[in-house]
Parts: C-alpha cells; structure tokens; sequence
C-alpha cells in the first residue's frame, strides 16, 4: 500500500467532495494520508480529519508563511496539543525565502521554536524548504531531531546528501512528473531508495496530467509511483514497498493502516 506523506486534506477546495476523494484514494492502493497543519487555526480541522477518516494521520505545526500571523501563544497550543494528541510529526514547518516581503528573522525563531518542541517530545519533522535549503540544514545542525521530511525538495544534490545525513528522507511528487523538470527527475533516479518517500502536496503542485491550474489529489498518487518507478527503472512493486517503509520508519503509527492488500491501477 502507498502512503502519501503530505497532503493537505482540509483545504477549502475538498469540502464538496472529501468524501469521495478519500474513497476514491483508498480504493487506488493509498493507504495512509499524513496531513500537516500550517497554522493554529487549521489545528482543529487536520485533528478533525483525522478521527473522521482512520487514513488521514494529522501532523501539527506553524508553516514558514503563515508566522507572520502567528504567536508565541500558538507554540504554547502546540505544545499542548503535542503532550496530548501524539501526532505523526510536527509540520508543516521550515523556511521560505521565495515570496516578497519575507521576515527571515521571525521565520527562524518560529522553525527554531518547532525544532525544540518536536526534539521535546522526540517527533519527526515535515519540512517546508523552498529556496532556503542552506539556512533550514543550518538549524538542523543546531538543533538535533529524530528526522523527518524535506518535503517537494528541489535542492542540489550535495544538499539533499547533507539531508539524508542528518536522517531526513525527501518527498518527491508532482513536480518530478514533468519531463522538463531535469534536476528534480535526475535526483529523483539517483538518491538512494531509502531516502525517498511520495507525496502529493494536494491540492497543490498537481501531476504533469491534471495540469498546472488543475486540482491535485491524493488518489494522484500511484501515477506519480510510477513515473518514479520508470525513472529508477525497477518494477512498481518494489518503488512501492520501499518508499513505504521509509515512512514507516519515520512514522511508525502509518504500520497498521499499511497492512491491507494493495490495490494498484
């Protein structure tokens, strides 16, 4: 069974039909959707998800471009509901340096403030790193956790080494579907297999099929295994097992929803 280790369940786009998208990806051979808050005030939906669909594994954080509405007093909520909910991960949380206007400072202290709480209570973390591989490895460095994810990463691969030192698998999903996307394709073939996990970011960064101003979706995700599978030139079956217990190993709770038969189109 797949695992589609980022997915943003709880976004607006998916109220109409949920339902059916949950079927519809469970029926595909997805078995287990982790699904990262970005602010306190999706904590609530993400938890709500996931005791509304046994699949969707809740992550909790503060995301790099949601601190600019955030405060002190949403790490104290977090921390709470760390002690008490026991999530996946914390996440979605990291650095953007991408978007104008950015305030690297309050983005630092935020991520540096999540790295201690998920070293606090010994959670992997789900990573957000866009143009800002260099300075999110520097806090790595800083301030040691179990792992995690760099999700969507598209660093070099010097910097995706520097990751997989430190414990950090890499999440790879629609973007690599596009042939253009030659870096992202060719890291995606060469990195080690136990380095490597699925994601769709749904409803973002949609598959080179449903087109960059299309809906993306978690039942997306065995098209995206096996553009994967054909880079790495080996057989679906073991793109699938292998990138599975990778998230396994980070997040040992995805086991039990993983042991059902697979279901494969």
């Amino acid at each position: 069974m797949l695992v589609d280790t980022h997915c943003h369940l709880d976004a607006a786009v998916f109220d109409a039909d949920r339902d059916a998208v949950v079927e519809a990806t469970q029926n595909a051979g997805v078995a287990a959707l982790v699904v990262p808050a970005v602010e306190r005030a999706n904590f609530d939906a993400v938890l709500t998800l996931g005791r509304r669909y046994p699949c969707c594994v809740p992550a909790l954080g503060i995301h790099p471009m949601y601190v600019e509405n955030s405060s002190p007093e949403d790490l104290g909520i977090l921390r709470q509901l760390l002690a008490i909910g026991r999530p996946a991960a914390v996440g979605e949380i990291g650095l953007d340096f991408f978007a104008d206007g950015f305030d690297v400072a309050r983005q630092e202290w935020f991520f540096a403030e999540q790295l201690k709480l998920a070293r606090e209570f010994d959670l992997p973390v789900l990573l957000h790193v866009r143009r800002a591989q260099d300075a999110v490895l520097k806090h790595l460095r800083r301030i040691r956790v179990r792992g995690g994810i760099a999700h969507a990463f598209n660093g070099s691969r010097q910097q995706a080494e520097e990751f997989i030192k430190l414990g950090f698998k890499l999440g790879f999903g629609g973007a690599m579907t596009y042939p253009p996307a030659l870096r992202i394709r060719e890291l995606a073939a060469a990195l080690p297999i136990n380095a490597l996990v699925l994601e769709t970011d749904a409803p973002d960064i949609p598959p080179e099929w449903v087109g960059k101003s299309g809906r993306n979706s978690p039942q997306q995700l065995p098209r995206i295994a096996q553009v994967l599978a054909e880079l790495r030139r080996v057989k679906m079956a073991e793109l699938i097992e292998a990138t599975t217990q990778n998230a396994i190993e980070l997040m040992p709770q995805l086991a039990q929803l993983c042991t059902r038969p697979q279901v494969i189109h």
